[in-house]
């Protein structure tokens, strides 16, 4: 199996746990796609930082494109996208997708109504707002 069939399969697994498992639904939301432009922007700068310094080498024979296991990538073209191939943008996604829907679903359960804990850590300042009711 290739690394983009795999993928593809992340992608249709993060829109059925979405939908129908978890019924979040966040695939519809403006905000989501918003947020979205901004992490896939910096993957980009991360996945480019990393494929073009041959920090991060990938088996090529399991994506779109050439043999670049011993030389720079292009950065543009051949199966990859500023220097990191095409099948990153499957796998972000679908991990950004199933975060988001698991983070919404566990908070619709009541796990953690408030995003901070009863005290406020000792070092914080005496007065202080820090998620107390007021």
């Amino acid at each position: 199996m290739t690394y983009i069939q795999i993928g593809i399969i992340y992608c249709l697994l993060a829109f059925v746990l979405d939908f129908y498992i978890l019924k979040t639904k966040v695939l519809k939301l403006r905000m989501f796609w918003l947020s979205y432009v901004i992490v896939l922007f910096f993957q980009f700068v991360t996945n480019g930082i990393l494929t073009k310094n041959l920090i991060v080498r990938y088996n090529d024979f399991a994506l779109i494109g050439g043999d670049y296991s011993d030389k720079t990538p292009p950065m543009i073209g051949d199966g990859r996208l500023f220097y990191a191939p095409v099948e990153d943008v499957f796998f972000g996604f679908s991990m950004i997708v199933m975060t988001i829907s698991i983070w919404i679903w566990l908070g619709r359960k009541n796990i953690q109504r408030e995003p901070y804990s009863e005290s406020p850590p000792k070092w914080w300042p005496k007065g202080h707002w820090y998620g107390t009711k007021k």
